[in-house]
């Protein structure tokens, strides 16, 4: 096979070199591949000179206190502590203070059935999971108190980004709405109803994973809207211009539509894998929701099996329609968790070797077509998974010890952060990013991609 020449300026033959693209690490002789870097792609947008920096500030600053939010939700549940505040009282903001208070706070959790199980249980003992929930409840108000006070201070000095007014108090109702999907969580491990076969009292695993994906949610509206100010649509496409022009300067017309179609594809693996993310953070709701962690405590298999049919035919739920199983039996909800955490490392993998064999290939090497920030995010991303994958064996092997469990939480959160950079430090290539000027050739590729 002859090695890839890409000529300085197009020349004036129409010989097409797609159809055999060399490897990464075979250089081109016409093109400087050592010393400096020919070009160099960047976001000129900085934060101090960014009119709309007090609003990103605002979004990413809550984003920040969300992420302490989350941990400790996770570990008010991992201490069995969610169902100690037995009763709603949005006025109310400190803890008992005397003994008498305690008491009474005391007899109030008695009445409802979880004290059943845990009779054994001291004052001291429940002022542990009580603090829990407490603290828990008292960073969500913290949450709204930051997000509504900024709020209100760029609306007051009219500071809010034109067009995102709508998209700001959509994401302050949000915040509010978590509240008390919260509640209406908790709620549902107030009664007998929750036994079924468990022998035990747990909230609804359906309202768990509503009340987690709601935050995260909301935690990713805000990351993304802060982004989107910080690096805005206009200095996007001046990005996409220095791109276009580029390819146009550096590459046979006939090959240009081949290298804006892969660019295009990679954004949309990253699409995909920051997708596929959610959704596996999604499934492992479910998990903590039917303590599905502390079964099955080996790997690769379970139980020595691929898949414990046997298990899932025969456990809990017994009755109702089988979709049911996919929420609410330990062993396929583990079973579903374990196969897309596998789908979601395949993607981020294959998205990694991707963006790294553009940046670094034959033509990669040349062109310089990804930004550092875009680079940046992407090894973010492939560390990251690496570090997650691991947390989630080692969690599952130890029977879910609370440190593991905890961080394992706070890496799925940290890996949805890096898809969150890299998708959107990659929207310069989105399809309406490029000027009009662009090739016919080349937007004709950008569509079918």
């Amino acid at each position: 096979m002859s090695r890839l020449r890409l000529p300085i300026r197009p020349p004036n033959r129409n010989k097409s070199m797609s159809a055999s693209l060399p490897p990464s690490g075979i250089t081109s002789p016409n093109l400087p591949t050592s010393g400096r870097p020919l070009f160099r792609l960047t976001l000129p947008k900085s934060f101090a000179d960014n009119a709309d920096a007090p609003a990103a500030a605002l979004c990413l600053t809550t984003a920040g206190v969300i992420t302490v939010l989350i941990s400790v939700g996770g570990l008010t549940r991992l201490t069995k502590s969610g169902l100690s505040m037995v009763h709603w009282s949005p006025h109310k903001l400190s803890p008992p203070k005397t003994v008498q208070e305690w008491e009474k706070e005391f007899e109030h959790y008695k009445k409802f059935p979880e004290w059943q199980q845990r009779k054994s249980m001291t004052l001291d003992d429940f002022k542990f999971i009580f603090y829990w929930e407490w603290g828990h409840r008292m960073l969500g108000r913290l949450v709204g108190a930051v997000y509504g006070t900024g709020l209100a201070a760029l609306l007051v000095t009219k500071k809010v980004p034109t067009g995102y007014h709508g998209r700001l108090v959509g994401l302050m109702a949000l915040g509010g709405a978590q509240g008390a999907v919260g509640w209406w969580m908790v709620k549902s491990g107030l009664g007998e109803d929750r036994r079924g076969d468990h022998k035990e009292i747990r909230v609804s695993p359906y309202r768990l994973a509503a009340h987690l994906c709601t935050a995260f949610v909301t935690y990713s509206g805000l990351v993304w809207t802060g982004l989107e100010l910080l690096y805005p649509e206009a200095d996007r496409r001046q990005v996409a211009g220095s791109v276009q022009k580029r390819i146009q300067d550096l590459v046979p017309k006939v090959d240009q539509a081949q290298i804006l179609a892969n660019l295009r594809r990679f954004r949309g693996m990253a699409m995909v894998t920051t997708g596929l993310t959610f959704v596996t953070v999604a499934s492992g709701a479910f998990v903590a929701g039917n303590s599905a962690g502390n079964a099955y405590n080996d790997w690769p298999y379970m139980n020595d099996q691929f898949l414990p049919l046997t298990d899932i035919m025969e456990d809990y739920p017994h009755e109702g329609p089988f979709y049911r199983k996919f929420f609410e039996n330990t062993a396929l909800v583990q079973f579903d968790h374990r196969m897309l955490a596998y789908l979601t490392s395949g993607a981020v993998a294959g998205t990694v070797y991707t963006g790294l064999n553009l940046h670094s290939g034959a033509i990669g090497q040349s062109l310089k077509l990804l930004t550092p920030q875009a680079m940046t995010a992407l090894k973010a991303t492939g560390g990251i998974a690496v570090a997650q994958v691991s947390l989630g064996i080692s969690t599952l092997m130890l029977n879910v010890p609370i440190h593991l469990a905890a961080t394992h939480q706070l890496g799925s959160l940290a890996l949805l952060t890096s898809g969150l950079c890299l998708t959107h430090s990659l929207r310069y290539l989105a399809p309406g990013a490029f000027r009009k000027t662009a090739s016919t050739a080349a937007v004709a590729a950008l569509k079918k991609a």
